[in-house]
């Protein structure tokens, strides 16, 4: 989201372009007459004493021409965060500014050369536009939100990774397992996976012991332990005919079950870490406006949370018609 910042063209000002890496940045001061002040310095991010010269090349600035500063930070993935927040508890006037903002202003006079102390002065130089735009720091709840999100996205894919993997192992070792049940993944079918894995060993195994073992895990009654039984048997003495295991697919197999289950438990931890974020903060308008999108059909808890941490607050958008 953006918010346009419209500045008074007699209210001059030192714009401090800084082009953000994730090790170190590239910070140039211009003028309001886009003369620059010295040449492009480089932050240190794991230096105290480079953020320290860094904060005092920018309040010298100031003494020397009597101008405020506004510092505009190239927001590059999450790695402009910390200098953000380091420069704003400076007490400095601290804006991050989309990279295609700068790229596209191709009426700025430096000369084309694509590195990151020249796009530090370009920033500087977009900073001092009149009608920049610049993007909104979402709140630490917001962020929270996001990265929580995120996150569990990214498990999931990951998960969906290993279930693929088990999928085409069994496929073959064991193709007939794969109709048993309605996901390979449900938890008695993992149960089973993980204790016989091969048709030889679920054949080999005690009757009584399997159909336990389902009744446990599956908790809907002998008839269906029975039914899943005689299907898995079946399936079994079909592999026989059809199928081909060697020890890897076995050590695969359980491996793969293995991962998915430290996935799940992992993403039922993030989404508990969702819940216990949304209901501590019940008082706020960030979570209101959660429960909110949760009143539109087919918006769910997980949902809401991803779009709120996404667009980080209602008041990113001027018009409800631009939401």
């Amino acid at each position: 989201m953006s918010n346009k910042v419209i500045f008074n063209v007699d209210e001059l000002f030192i714009s401090v372009g800084i082009d953000v890496g994730a090790d170190f940045s590239w910070m140039s001061i211009a003028l309001p007459n886009q003369q620059f002040v010295g040449k492009p310095y480089k932050i240190l991010h794991n230096s105290m004493d480079s953020l320290t010269a860094a904060v005092s090349k920018i309040k010298e600035a100031e003494e020397l021409y009597s101008l405020e500063s506004r510092i505009f930070l190239e927001s590059t993935g999450i790695y402009h965060y910390p200098l953000f927040c380091y420069l704003r508890d400076k007490g400095f006037n601290v804006s991050v500014i989309n990279p295609i903002i700068t790229k596209n202003s191709t009426n700025i006079n430096i000369r084309k050369v694509h590195n990151d102390r020249f796009d530090s002065k370009k920033a500087a130089l977009v900073g001092l536009k009149p009608d920049l735009k610049v993007s909104l720091m979402p709140s630490d709840l917001a962020l929270n939100c996001r990265n929580l999100c995120r996150e569990y996205y990214d498990l999931m894919d990951n998960r969906s990774a290993y279930v693929n993997k088990l999928q085409g192992e069994l496929r073959m070792a064991f193709p007939q397992y794969l109709g048993i049940f309605s996901k390979v993944t449900v938890n008695t079918s993992l149960t089973l996976l993980e204790t016989y894995t091969s048709p030889a060993a679920f054949i080999e195994a005690d009757r009584q012991e399997i159909i336990d073992a389902i009744k446990s895990t599956a908790r809907f009654g002998l008839t269906y332990a029975l039914n899943k039984y005689n299907a898995i048997i079946q399936a079994a003495n079909e592999a026989n005919e059809f199928g081909y295991i060697i020890d890897s697919n076995i050590k695969r197999i359980r491996l793969y079950i293995g991962f998915i289950r430290k996935y799940d438990e992992e993403i039922k931890g993030i989404l508990g870490s969702m819940h216990e974020l949304v209901d501590a903060n019940e008082a706020t308008d960030f979570v209101r406006q959660i429960h909110l999108i949760e009143t539109f059909k087919g918006a769910g808890f997980l949902s809401a949370v991803s779009l709120m941490g996404e667009i980080g607050d209602f008041s990113a958008f001027s018009k409800p018609k631009q939401l």
